[in-house]
């Protein structure tokens, strides 16, 4: 909780307020130490005892429990650098194999150290390197080639495409987790957030976008898991022509949503809303025409139109981010 302190003034004309006695006896600060001042673009004051020193890395302990794969995942993404694992006798080979199943699934973590009872995972990658447009975009590029080969696998009933993006799912996964850390992290630290060219605001946005990119992603898998289930069962040609189409128009949508979402672009995200006049049709028409297939068939047809009117909806809420 904040307090208002008046502005005061040496008979030199130089400006001074004084620092709440309780945060410098927090962190620690003597006389005659050094803090470093520092102006956001926002016309804020940023007071830093430890600008550009070497912070003490963030450590957390976890008892080795039934939801260990979450709350290693959670201390992750809450930006701890070293987690360790411990038991009240020795780490179970079960315990072991979930520690290690997770680290796979996360970015930049490794198993520094290991014993009976044990294990300390530390993450050796620091946030200040990486760029959060960056990783957001090649976020995209992985889920935007999962949705074109799912589609595609499920019009030419193509096992050996659906079961790739399946597989490629976890690719997404790890990058979005490592955006979410970063993300939390620029919000937790100033200094970040000034480096790296992001405000605190923009960094909800960006989780929003990643988490809808994602979602887009989960979809594709459910979209080959169609493929799969069929197995080389094929829709109409007919069919599997309008379902192409209805694709092209929803791949170019969310590829415009989220150049929308980068440029803050007002228009071409009004764009992205209006495509919703075509589509509707277009679903109608696939409907109509799916009704002469096998109804084995029909039912995966209806199921993947579904998973790509969500994917559609997810496009216009990134779009959506630029209002």
């Amino acid at each position: 909780m904040g307090d208002l302190r008046k502005i005061q003034r040496t008979p030199t004309g130089t400006f001074f307020v004084c620092l709440p006695r309780s945060w410098a006896n927090k962190i620690d600060l003597k006389k005659g130490a050094l803090v470093y001042i520092k102006e956001t673009s926002d016309k804020k004051i940023i007071i830093d005892p430890a600008y550009e020193v070497n912070q003490s890395p963030k450590k957390t302990t976890l008892l080795a429990g039934p939801y260990l794969n979450r709350e290693i995942i959670g201390r992750y993404l809450l930006g701890f650098d070293v987690i360790s694992i411990e038991a009240k006798d020795n780490i179970t080979i079960d315990v072991r194999n979930i520690v290690k199943n997770t680290v796979r699934s996360l970015i930049g973590i490794e198993i520094f150290e290991e014993n009976y009872s044990k294990i300390v995972l530390q993450c050796l990658l620091q946030p200040s390197g990486f760029s959060p447009q960056r990783i957001l975009h090649r976020i995209y590029d992985i889920i935007a080639g999962m949705n074109r080969d799912a589609v595609s696998s499920f019009i030419h009933g193509d096992l050996q495409l659906a079961n790739s993006v399946v597989v490629r799912d976890d690719d997404g996964n790890r990058l979005y987790f490592f955006l979410v850390r970063i993300l939390r992290t620029i919000i937790q630290n100033p200094s970040l957030s000034e480096k790296l060219g992001i405000s605190p605001i923009d960094c909800l946005d960006y989780r929003l976008a990643a988490s809808l990119i994602e979602a887009i992603g989960d979809l594709s898998v459910k979209i080959a898991l169609k493929t799969l289930e069929l197995n080389r069962l094929q829709a109409s040609e007919d069919v599997q022509k309008l379902i192409q189409s209805l694709q092209n128009l929803i791949f170019n949508t969310h590829k415009q949503a989220l150049q929308a979402f980068i440029t803050k672009d007002i228009i071409l995200a009004d764009k992205v809303r209006k495509i919703n006049a075509k589509l509707d049709p277009l679903f109608i028409t696939i409907e109509n025409a799916s009704k002469n297939n096998p109804v084995e068939v029909l039912l995966q047809i209806l199921a993947t139109l579904s998973f790509m009117r969500q994917t559609y909806e997810h496009s216009v809420d990134l779009a959506d981010l630029v209002v």
